[in-house]
Protein backbone atom coordinates (compact mmCIF):
# COMPACT_ATOMS: atom_id res chain seq x y z
CA UNK A 1 0.00 0.00 0.00
CA UNK A 2 2.94 2.29 0.77
CA UNK A 3 4.39 1.73 -2.29
CA UNK A 4 1.00 2.47 -4.34
CA UNK A 5 1.13 5.92 -2.34
CA UNK A 6 4.84 6.33 -3.29
CA UNK A 7 3.78 5.76 -6.91
CA UNK A 8 1.07 7.77 -7.21
CA UNK A 9 2.73 10.94 -5.67
CA UNK A 10 5.62 10.13 -8.02
CA UNK A 11 2.97 10.36 -10.86
CA UNK A 12 1.15 13.22 -9.71
CA UNK A 13 4.26 15.13 -9.40
CA UNK A 14 5.32 14.53 -12.69
CA UNK A 15 1.94 14.99 -14.21
CA UNK A 16 1.59 18.59 -12.62
CA UNK A 17 5.01 19.46 -14.15
CA UNK A 18 3.54 18.07 -18.01
CA UNK A 19 0.55 20.40 -16.97
CA UNK A 20 2.74 23.60 -16.97
CA UNK A 21 4.32 22.86 -19.80
CA UNK A 22 1.56 21.78 -21.86
CA UNK A 23 -0.90 24.64 -23.71
CA UNK A 24 -4.20 24.99 -24.81
CA UNK A 25 -5.96 27.06 -27.03
CA UNK A 26 -9.34 28.73 -27.54
CA UNK A 27 -10.26 31.48 -29.79
CA UNK A 28 -13.56 34.12 -29.89
CA UNK A 29 -14.68 35.87 -32.62
CA UNK A 30 -13.47 33.83 -35.41
CA UNK A 31 -10.00 34.33 -34.31
CA UNK A 32 -10.32 37.94 -33.34
CA UNK A 33 -9.18 36.77 -30.00
CA UNK A 34 -6.73 34.08 -29.47
CA UNK A 35 -6.06 32.71 -26.27
CA UNK A 36 -3.22 30.24 -24.96
CA UNK A 37 -3.29 28.76 -21.20
CA UNK A 38 -1.27 26.05 -19.90
CA UNK A 39 -2.60 22.57 -18.30
CA UNK A 40 -2.24 24.45 -15.06
CA UNK A 41 -4.87 27.11 -15.45
CA UNK A 42 -2.52 29.72 -15.94
CA UNK A 43 -2.70 32.16 -18.95
CA UNK A 44 0.11 32.45 -21.44
CA UNK A 45 -0.98 35.07 -23.89
CA UNK A 46 -4.00 36.71 -25.24
CA UNK A 47 -3.51 38.18 -29.15
CA UNK A 48 -6.14 40.26 -30.36
CA UNK A 49 -6.98 41.14 -33.97
CA UNK A 50 -6.34 45.02 -34.08
CA UNK A 51 -9.81 45.20 -36.35
CA UNK A 52 -11.58 44.15 -33.40
CA UNK A 53 -10.53 47.25 -31.04
CA UNK A 54 -12.74 49.34 -32.84
CA UNK A 55 -15.73 48.40 -30.39
CA UNK A 56 -14.27 47.84 -27.17
CA UNK A 57 -17.28 46.74 -25.48
CA UNK A 58 -17.29 44.05 -27.96
CA UNK A 59 -13.31 43.21 -27.67
CA UNK A 60 -14.25 42.76 -24.03
CA UNK A 61 -16.79 40.35 -24.50
CA UNK A 62 -14.75 38.44 -27.15
CA UNK A 63 -11.52 38.68 -24.23
CA UNK A 64 -13.49 36.84 -21.50
CA UNK A 65 -15.08 34.11 -24.04
CA UNK A 66 -11.72 33.34 -24.81
CA UNK A 67 -9.85 33.24 -21.26
CA UNK A 68 -13.27 31.18 -20.19
CA UNK A 69 -12.68 28.67 -23.36
CA UNK A 70 -9.36 27.95 -22.88
CA UNK A 71 -9.68 27.55 -18.46
CA UNK A 72 -11.96 24.77 -19.25
CA UNK A 73 -10.01 23.00 -22.08
CA UNK A 74 -6.89 23.46 -19.35
CA UNK A 75 -9.56 21.88 -16.46
CA UNK A 76 -10.51 19.47 -19.00
CA UNK A 77 -6.51 18.18 -20.16
CA UNK A 78 -5.65 18.37 -15.94
CA UNK A 79 -8.58 16.30 -15.31
CA UNK A 80 -7.94 13.34 -18.15
CA UNK A 81 -4.14 13.21 -17.06
CA UNK A 82 -5.02 12.63 -13.21
CA UNK A 83 -7.75 9.90 -14.43
CA UNK A 84 -4.99 8.50 -16.13
CA UNK A 85 -3.21 8.46 -12.99
CA UNK A 86 -5.83 7.08 -10.77
CA UNK A 87 -6.61 4.42 -13.86
CA UNK A 88 -2.97 3.25 -14.02
CA UNK A 89 -3.09 2.67 -10.29
CA UNK A 90 -6.36 0.73 -10.20
CA UNK A 91 -7.99 3.43 -7.92
CA UNK A 92 -11.63 3.92 -8.81
CA UNK A 93 -12.53 7.36 -10.57
CA UNK A 94 -14.08 9.20 -7.94
CA UNK A 95 -11.25 9.38 -5.89
CA UNK A 96 -8.50 11.51 -7.75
Amino acid sequence: MMRQVQQMQERMSRVQAELETETVEATAGGGAVRVVATGAQKLVSVTVDPSAAADVEMLQDLVVAAVNEAMEKSKQLAASKMQAVASGLGLPPGLM
